[in-house]
């Protein structure tokens, strides 16, 4: 039809270089330079200039989407006249404000590298980090530049039948609709998808040199009642590297026993509940009723358990220790905290109420000392499986949880009610009789009396996983204020949506500090609160100091994490 326009290139590329925002260069800038301070985290070049781009692009939108509401409100106009001129001053602005941060940038994420003993970034880092986010900035502006020409060009049509402002609201609606259908159930699913047959793929491989065990005591051996396929491939990990007898006593001396780990994968069996049924039974088979300690152990979200948590434990009981663990899932930590965060919290409760009612069946004078475990989406699965009966009638003795997500609602629930003289990094409850927190050294007093239960929060000030906040988007969270924590860059400040992203990216790049930083806890910071939560007898400090030098070392070693 003659009276139609059609979308032309020519029309197109007109859009896309025309109604260039001078505020929007503006506040694109101060988002960019605030995206350049640092956080919780150091980041290398790609990473900061890709944020630095998505902050100029977010500070860019929020500018034009004012404008926006305030031309469709018919308010006076202001700077109109000025035009071209306004606009190029504007630029200057922005390009004066740009540089002066990235001039500064190298020295930011220094500041963090220094508190992490990590080496110094390259000079040119600046120039990198610049000619990066110029990139995205672009491709993100010229997305959402796309988008408003669509989107104009929707509400146009639908003006011709409805009055205009009801044409915008309904276009917007619809525009919306539109995109989250896009993003979410095509972007999104695809990605989702793509991650799972990748993680299910990797989940299955059995590298050559990890052998089913012949040890009867040990999941995956001929004699248990779960196959070495069926342990994923952080459960037959986790059993391959479980410490001998001879391991132990070659550190800790005296009479010792080999540890006994229980096991069941994601294949074992087609329901959690019998998977967390066949955990039971495999536990039981193998003896670890009959030991003096027994750790419900909840993973991360590929199935890993940390050894410097596991490992730690079973030294300083000689070996008396036995643990049983459940794997709930292929991907990431990260990626099930998005997609299927139930998952996690289904499994632990299962697991947990499996072996409780067995534990529960024992007599009361031939029950191990009944403890939970977990370490990042494993720590929130662990607090879930939980219920204030079980913590009243015939209790567990504690919990060790180790990076607990922020989404956590029992931690959160015991940092809103601290103590309001502790800061949030390293909370304190009353008196500490049954709850206490620990980053590595503080926080936890071996000679303060505890109460029946003893539970344990193990936690780095610089780790994201644990203080990442959708609050940060418009507030300052508490973590912030003085004193700051130890790791935690003194040039650090908030900004409102900018501190927001950056925290986002510093749970994505959280595993890639050195141990003992971030979301990567050391073997030794796990020594102290083992003690105080399982109380293990025969140590003193010369035994004390041998474990942590065997475990320094073991860390220096392999120093990496599997999250």
């Amino acid at each position: 039809m003659t009276n139609q326009r059609q979308i032309r290139p020519g029309f197109i590329l007109r859009g896309l270089a025309g109604n260039v925002s001078g505020m929007g260069l503006v506040l694109g800038a101060l988002f960019l330079a605030a995206s350049l301070t640092p956080s919780l985290i150091p980041r290398g070049e790609a990473v900061q200039g890709a944020l630095a781009g998505i902050c100029f692009a977010a500070g860019y939108g929020i500018a034009v989407l004012l404008r926006w509401i305030w031309v469709t409100l018919d308010l006076p106009r202001i700077g109109e006249r000025a035009g071209h001129r306004l606009l190029i001053g504007s630029a200057i602005v922005a390009a004066l404000i740009a540089g002066a941060f990235l001039f500064q940038a190298a020295d930011w994420q220094n500041s963090i590298r220094t508190a992490m003993r990590m080496e110094p970034v390259p000079p040119e880092l600046p120039l990198r980090i610049g000619a990066i986010a110029l990139v995205v900035a672009a491709v993100l502006l010229v997305t959402g530049k796309l988008i408003a020409l669509l989107l104009r060009r929707l509400i146009r049509r639908i003006e011709r039948v409805i009055p205009r402002r009801a044409a915008i609201l309904l276009g917007l609606v619809i525009g919306g609709i539109l995109l989250w259908t896009l993003a979410n159930g095509v972007l999104f699913s695809g990605f989702i998808r793509v991650a799972d047959s990748s993680a299910r793929a990797l989940d299955a491989v059995i590298p050559p040199d990890i052998q089913p065990p012949a040890d009867p005591l040990r999941t995956g051996s001929p004699a248990s009642l779960v196959a070495w396929e069926d342990l994923g491939r952080e459960g037959r990990n986790h059993i391959a590297t479980t410490p001998t007898a001879v391991d132990i006593a070659a550190v800790t001396g005296g009479a010792t026993m080999q540890p006994l780990r229980a096991y069941v994968g994601l294949n074992a069996a087609g329901t959690t509940e019998d998977r967390a049924a066949l955990a039971v039974a495999e536990l039981a088979r193998i003896g670890g009723f009959d030991r003096s300690i027994l750790v419900v152990a909840m993973p991360t979200g590929t199935g890993w358990l940390d050894p410097a948590a596991m490992t730690t434990l079973e030294y300083l009981h000689r070996g008396d220790v036995a643990t049983v663990a459940l794997q709930y899932s292929y991907l990431p930590s990260w990626i099930s905290l998005l997609v299927e965060p139930e998952y996690s919290a289904d499994a632990g409760r299962a697991l947990f109420s499996a072996v409780r009612h067995h534990w529960l069946s024992l007599p009361p004078d031939r029950r191990p000392r009944l403890y939970l475990y977990g370490l990042s989406l494993g720590a929130y699965s662990s607090q879930q499986s939980l219920r204030l009966y079980e913590m009243i009638d015939q209790p567990f003795a504690g919990a060790l949880w180790v990076g607990p997500p922020f989404v956590s609602p029992l931690w959160q629930t015991l940092v809103r009610e601290r103590d309001p003289a502790s800061p949030e990094w390293l909370p304190r409850m009353d008196q500490g009789q049954t709850v206490r927190f620990t980053n590595r050294q503080q926080g936890l007093s071996l000679q303060d009396p505890w109460g029946g239960i003893r539970i344990v929060y193990l936690q780095y000030a610089s780790d994201p996983v644990v203080f990442f906040s959708t609050g940060s988007l418009l507030r300052r969270p508490d973590w912030m204020n003085a004193p700051r924590g130890p790791d935690v860059s003194p040039d650090l400040r908030w900004y409102p949506i900018v501190s927001f992203l950056q925290l986002a990216f510093d749970i994505a790049l959280a595993l890639h500090v050195p141990i003992g930083r971030g979301h990567t806890y050391a073997y030794a910071d796990h020594i102290d609160p083992w003690m105080a939560v399982t109380q293990p007898r025969g140590w003193d400090d010369a035994g004390l100091a041998r474990l942590r030098r065997h475990f320094l070392a073991v860390q220096g070693a392999n120093g990496d994490s599997g999250d």
